[in-house]
Formats: structure tokens, C-alpha cells, sequence
């Protein structure tokens, strides 16, 4: 599996193309951010890349400045979203790789978690 602009099977690919709704975050170019339909958090949202990248496995250095921007957004996101400033506050960034990782839909994601504590998971 390779990176490609789109797949049409892949549900991340039909969240970003507006065909299966979601609350959205934040998008510009290359990047697409929503709220997961199952939070673990007060603050939970994945943000995804728009070019369909199947996982981190798949990564290659021509997406470095892609992930470089994913890292660089998500502070400023979680905050917007709820999450209370470090180091009181903060969140967590996750992303899980394949079957064993516990990746359940193979479009590479990022989730961003945080919010008061206690939370659902982890």
C-alpha cells in the first residue's frame, strides 16, 4: 500500500470529500481535522492528511514536512477546542499503526485527546 490522492473505499477519504458528515475542526490544502464519534476525552479529534497515506508505515521523507505541519497545527487546535494551556492543561497525541498498533481504519490519523481529567481511556 502507497500513498495515493484518494481512496474511494477508504471512509477518512469520504469524510474529507464531504461524503459522510462530521464536525469539523479545521481543513486547508492538505490537512483535514474532525471530532471522533466516539471520544475517550472531553477534547477528543483526529486530524487526518487529505492524500489518502494508508499509515506511518507507509511515510515516507516526502511527507515530513506534511507530518512537520500535523504536529506544528495540533497544539493550537486542542486548544481551540478545549483543552486548558500546558503545563496546567495539555493533551495527548496519539497515532496508532496497523493491526497489532490497534489501527482500525488504515488512512493515517492522529488523534488529539485531552480535556479534565479522569478520561474514558488511558
Amino acid at each position: 500500500m502507497t500513498a495515493v490522492p484518494h481512496d474511494p473505499n477508504c471512509i477518512f477519504c469520504k469524510i474529507i470529500a464531504g461524503q459522510i458528515p462530521s464536525k469539523k475542526v479545521y481543513e486547508d490544502e492538505e490537512i483535514f481535522a474532525f471530532h471522533d464519534i466516539h471520544p475517550w476525552a472531553p477534547v477528543h479529534f483526529l486530524m487526518v492528511p487529505k492524500l489518502h497515506i494508508p499509515s506511518m508505515a507507509q511515510v515516507g521523507t516526502e511527507h515530513a514536512a506534511l507530518l512537520g505541519r500535523m504536529m506544528a497545527l495540533a497544539p493550537k487546535l486542542a486548544l481551540q477546542e478545549g483543552c486548558r494551556p500546558y503545563p496546567e492543561g495539555g493533551f495527548r497525541i496519539v497515532c496508532n499503526t496497523g493491526e497489532d498498533g490497534g489501527q482500525e481504519v488504515h488512512h493515517l490519523h492522529v488523534h488529539v485527546i485531552g480535556g479534565p481529567r479522569p478520561w474514558l481511556k488511558g
